[in-house]
């Protein structure tokens, strides 16, 4: 069933949206923000660790992040675990399930978040109404496959040293891009678990990869999560460019 339950009165209303004030974000034009304080319903509350929308269920909802982290991810019979990408603020959750009837993947809060919630039935105005909203929408699902794409290169044809660097800091760098982190942040609230789970690797084998990082000095393991300590040389091994991207949408 996942964590969706009524939701609760707005605490955030699109006007005062902590997000539009961000640098990362395209603002809304007056009857755009219009239509989404009528179509956001309110916000839910997730704990760390809570699963927020299960493979297999059916929702009436979808949602933005508002605040906080969380993953996507899908489940094999015998318990094992592939995370297919991570969901920051600003980013859209169970769009697929609106869209497919089904959720073909689970959600699971990677700390705790609060999230606007929209009803899926009323999502066929925001396309007849407002173009550029649902351009937006276009915009963001192709932005997804794109970190697909990428995440598919990582498991079929980068080194295993490779991805770890890869996926560090392509983390860091959405949330950077997004200002949602600082420029000159390093620490990122992921576990190695995590890593793992996202990689295709063992455990054992990511310990061992993020050891051989770590005595290159590029990062280390902390209590928060993963510290990036040179990101520069991180970036150069994992052959990755840093985003241009002015601004993005979101709903």
């Amino acid at each position: 069933m996942g964590a969706d339950t009524a939701a609760p009165p707005v605490q955030y209303p699109c006007e005062m949206c902590p997000l539009r004030a961000r640098k990362g974000f395209r603002d809304f034009y007056p009857e755009e923000l219009a239509f989404v304080s009528r179509f956001k319903k309110g916000e839910l509350s997730v704990q760390k660790g809570a699963t927020l929308l299960m493979e297999g269920s059916r929702n009436p909802h979808f949602y933005t992040v508002l605040s906080g982290w969380g993953f996507r991810y899908k489940l094999m019979p015998d318990g094992r675990r592939q995370i297919v990408n991570f969901a920051m603020p600003g980013d859209l959750v169970g769009l697929q399930g609106s869209l497919m009837e089904e959720m073909q993947h689970s959600v699971e809060a990677l700390s705790s978040m609060l999230l606007c919630v929209f009803e899926r039935k009323e999502l066929y105005g925001l396309y007849r109404h407002f173009p550029r909203l649902a351009y937006d929408l276009t915009w963001m699902a192709a932005r997804e496959e794109v970190m697909l794409d990428e995440n598919l290169l990582s498991v079929g044809r980068r080194t295993a040293v490779e991805r770890v660097a890869y996926l560090v800091a392509s983390i860091l760098d959405r949330a950077a891009s997004s200002g949602l982190w600082p420029k000159n942040a390093t620490e990122i609230p992921i576990t190695q678990q995590q890593v793992a789970d996202t990689l295709g690797l063992s455990l054992v084998h990511t310990n061992k990869i993020i050891r051989k990082l770590a005595e290159r000095g590029l990062l280390k393991w902390v209590e928060g999560g993963c510290r990036v300590m040179d990101l520069k040389s991180l970036q150069r091994l994992a052959r990755w460019e840093e985003s241009t991207l002015e601004s993005r949408p979101f709903l």
